[in-house]
């Protein structure tokens, strides 16, 4: 651009600095929409939080942290706009779940299976050295063919059979395979949420925030090119970016 143009590196900085790139929001839709929340982050304390539906971004915010309140004042954003929901599909983050079963209580929420599957990986790693680990992975791996009813019954059998090994405590008195129990805990939380796309198929709910994270790879792919900016030139790029849907 600068030989293109005839201008100095510095100069066309100036002129990027001085552009005022405000975040286009969508306006709301005539219908109810399927709504997916997610999260991305550069560093610990810097990332995005979006809303999408229908292939669009319908709300970000830069965040510190992806957290209720962060969330709550997404969702006060959509109803200022006019949207309806019929459905939303979150990662699974603490409380999420329960601020939208108190905003809209008539709503369907589903839980990311993908986000589940992989908060079970953190838990038994990848390659478990353990047999319930090992059979616990084995039936993270049908989660998207099973109905509630058949994975609900597979982990309660998987628990039950190994419920002596769960139990065992060490010297101190502390459980010796806490992360298994962790596991478990956290499946059971979080079960009724997984399927409620198959339970609700007129609504045709995502079962994952893919739709989000497909985003986030695009836009993160062009960020790439532009390493180095500064944190007010790389937000004002996602600024631009996510307007463009």
């Amino acid at each position: 651009m600068s030989l293109k143009h005839g201008l100095s590196k510095r100069t066309l900085q100036r002129q990027f600095d001085a552009l005022f790139i405000e975040p286009q929001f969508s306006e709301a839709l005539d219908a109810p929409i399927n709504l997916i929340a997610d999260a991305t982050f550069f560093g610990r304390t810097d990332g995005v939080l979006v809303l999408r539906a229908n292939q669009m971004n319908l709300y970000w915010r830069f965040i510190q942290s992806e957290t209720v309140a962060q969330m709550s004042c997404a969702i006060e954003f959509l109803q200022t706009k006019g949207y309806r929901l019929k459905s939303v599909t979150l990662d699974g983050k603490r409380g999420m779940i329960n601020l939208f079963k108190q905003r809209y209580p008539g709503i369907a929420v589903q839980m990311c299976q993908f986000h589940q599957t992989q908060i079970i990986r953190r838990y038994t790693t990848n390659n478990p050295k353990t047999d319930c680990g090992k059979a616990l992975k084995a039936i993270m791996g049908c989660l998207t063919d099973c109905e509630q009813g058949v994975f609900e019954s597979l982990v309660k059998t998987l628990q039950e059979e190994y419920a002596d090994f769960l139990s065992e405590r060490n010297d101190s008195g502390e459980y010796k395979h806490r992360q298994l129990r962790s596991a478990f805990r956290s499946l059971n939380t979080n079960i009724p949420y997984l399927f409620t796309y198959r339970n609700h198929h007129d609504l045709s709910i995502p079962n994952t925030t893919n739709s989000c994270d497909g985003s986030f790879a695009h836009w993160k792919q062009k960020l790439k090119i532009h390493r180095g900016l500064r944190k007010h030139r790389r937000d004002k790029m996602i600024n631009f970016l996510l307007s463009q849907h």
